[in-house]
């Protein structure tokens, strides 16, 4: 009787990623100079123009007192306001626009970068977690442009300007508000750095919400038919209550800064029109004067207003760049090829049609999963026990497929060669290592010891496209892309024909699904192949890798979701298409790999036997077994 399986509860929270710094952000930013340069420029003429208003507001009132024309300074303040608004449009547009390439490249740096992820990636990390990276992470780049920073060097020559204004016209009444702003400044800047884990903390839970979401709706046949849909919604629910009270936070920690601004503001006013209207009375400044100093400290606080939202965007960007960046940083294939380079010696030549040498060898490979993926999936393996536990199925005959043995190893020494046109099976019992075995052909990993030939040639030493392109690969689950029938034909062929299609199609008795529609190959499949069968489904997985025509082809439990008559007929198909090719086929059902030039028998990651059927029925004991239970002896 096995130990009762955990129940599900609150999510830990994520870990604490990586802290993005601001020489991290400055880059996206930098790659629109020639645009920048032109902000700048009119973020300048905009602080002149307003900085020039007050002087001319203060000669208007000197000259009314004195009883003077006014002249052009009217039409000058006139000119001077629409000049100021035509410049801030203009720049509001240009940031705007900017704002919106910086998502756009910063984006398409990180789908070039998730897409180029080691398969270790994926199968450690949530497809949501990593879909919100791309979508509501980059968002929040857009605030750095468009709140502040971009405009920096116009704010800043105008909060100079207005100090250098004020200083001028009466330094009492400066020195008085100094204070007011200093202590304003410092509270915000130690509220930003709140704002920053927060912020974090808030796009690690949003991603996990979306796997949450992504996984309720991805199985939602199953869920429904489960009766689990009450549950699900449950789970994802905890997870949208922590991203709404992670927003509170924010939300009140942001909405400190904004009072603190107000109150900047209104204390300074207070002061400057009760010293200053004292100084008015003292003589000492004139009325002019005073209302030029007013004027000057509301263009002070725009700025320093300013200030204050872009230190926030700027530190919400950064909570958000920290998980950006984390994936930029990670390595792709090409980068984990030049570290094998070092201790693996180069392909002596390109792999070809050699006699001399077998289509495919192992020798003596060794595989253990990193330490991520092997804590990913038994996080995954406990949720399902959870999952039934909670629908009441009793989890004490549930055995679930193992990862690795307490050494950690998932294959220990495999050994054994295919010939070149041969057909070769693996066995063997759930876990022994079959799939892991194609894994590594593929060089979704490579091996921790030992070596993988490919006519003669450690695959290690080849280019992953190159190898893969002589590779037809049918995965277990048989997916199904989106789109039509065509476009999941064409994902390795992408310049084949209709006709093509079509005959590939037939070839795998999938003619029918042509002509349920008029649009023929264009017909739909639905999301994730929804609108065919599972074994539709599979059979269009093996089309697909026939169309490519590729000279090896793995077959990972090809036919487990067809019927006896498909199943009899896709040998056919497959039986058509292996003449001259070499063939790899994993199998639980005995029946469809009796015929085989050899099968290997894997236990725990072990060779335990090679030979043809009657071979194996006679010297290996484990597949006399499996041979049994499926009355094939």
């Amino acid at each position: 009787m096995s130990a009762p399986a955990p129940r599900r509860g609150r999510r830990s929270a994520p870990q604490d990623g990586p802290r993005a710094r601001l020489t991290q952000l400055l880059p996206y930013i930098f790659e629109h100079k020639p645009v920048l340069v032109v902000i700048v420029i009119l973020s300048i003429a905009g602080s002149i123009t307003t900085l020039a208003q007050p002087l001319l507001v203060g000669q208007v009132i000197e000259r009314v007192q004195s009883g003077e024309a006014l002249g052009v300074l009217v039409w000058g303040i006139v000119a001077l306001v629409v000049a100021s608004s035509v410049i801030s449009g203009y720049q509001h547009y240009l940031l705007q626009r900017t704002g919106t390439a910086v998502v756009y490249s910063s984006r398409r740096k990180l789908i070039a970068r998730i897409l180029h992820l080691p398969i270790s990636e994926f199968d450690s990390r949530r497809t949501g977690d990593l879909v919100s990276r791309v979508g509501t992470d980059t968002t929040l780049l857009y605030a750095v442009l468009t709140q502040g920073l971009a405009d920096s060097v116009g704010n800043a020559l105008l909060f100079v300007g207005a100090i250098l204004a004020m200083a001028f016209i009466d330094p009492v009444l400066l020195v008085s508000i100094v204070g007011v702003l200093g202590i304003s400044v410092v509270g915000v800047t130690l509220l930003s750095s709140r704002i920053r884990t927060a912020t974090q903390e808030q796009q690690d839970k949003v991603g996990e919400l979306a796997s949450g979401v992504e996984r309720a709706v991805g199985s939602i046949r199953t869920v429904r038919a489960a009766g689990a849909t009450e549950r699900e919604a449950a789970d994802v629910t905890r997870v949208a209550t922590d991203v709404y009270g992670v927003g509170v936070r924010i939300a009140k920690v942001s909405a400190l800064v904004v009072p603190i601004a107000g109150i900047a503001l209104q204390v300074s006013l207070l002061v400057v029109l009760g010293l200053g209207g004292y100084r008015v009375a003292s003589g000492a400044i004139t009325v002019a004067d005073l209302v030029t100093f007013v004027m000057f400290l509301f263009l002070l606080i725009a700025p320093l207003g300013s200030f204050f939202g872009a230190i926030t965007s700027v530190n919400q960007a950064l909570g958000a760049l920290g998980r950006i960046q984390e994936v930029l940083d990670l390595p792709i294939e090409t980068d984990q090829d030049v570290a094998i380079a070092a201790t693996v010696q180069p392909a002596a030549t390109a792999p070809g049609a050699n006699d001399s040498h077998a289509a495919l060898e192992f020798r003596d490979v060794r595989f253990r999963y990193p330490a991520s993926v092997v804590a990913a999936r038994r996080t995954a393996e406990s949720a399902a026990l959870a999952a039934l536990s909670d629908a009441h199925v009793d989890t004490s005959a549930v055995e679930l497929p193992a990862t690795a043995d307490s050494d950690g190893e998932v294959l220990k020494g495999v050994s054994f060669q295919v010939p070149r046109g041969s057909r070769v099976a693996l066995v063997g019992p759930s876990g022994a290592g079959k799939s892991t075995t194609l894994a590594l052909i593929e060089r979704f990993y490579d091996p921790t010891d030992g070596a993988i030939l490919l006519d003669g040639v450690d695959v290690r030493t080849l280019d992953r496209t190159d190898l893969r392109g002589q590779l037809g690969y049918v995965e277990q689950d048989a997916p199904t892309l989106a789109g039509t029938i065509a476009e999941n034909l064409r994902l390795a062929s992408p310049t084949a024909s209709d006709e093509e299609c079509e005959r590939v199609l037939r070839a795998v008795n999938l003619g029918e699904v042509l002509e349920r529609s008029p649009l023929g190959v264009d017909a739909p499949v639905g999301e994730a192949g929804v609108m065919l069968s599972g074994g539709e489904r599979q059979r269009l997985a093996i089309a697909r890798a026939l169309l490519a025509a590729p000279p090896i082809l793995l077959l990972d439990e090809s036919t487990s979701s067809l019927d006896g008559l498909n199943e009899q007929r896709m040998r056919d198909a497959i039986d058509a298409v292996a003449t001259g090719r070499t063939l790899i086929v994993i199998a639980h059902r005995l029946s469809t790999v009796v015929d085989s030039d050899l099968i290997v028998v894997l236990d725990h990651g072990r060779v335990v036997g090679q030979g043809t059927h009657s071979e194996l029925v006679e010297s290996t004991p484990l597949y006399r077994d499996l041979a049994r239970h499926q009355l094939l002896v």
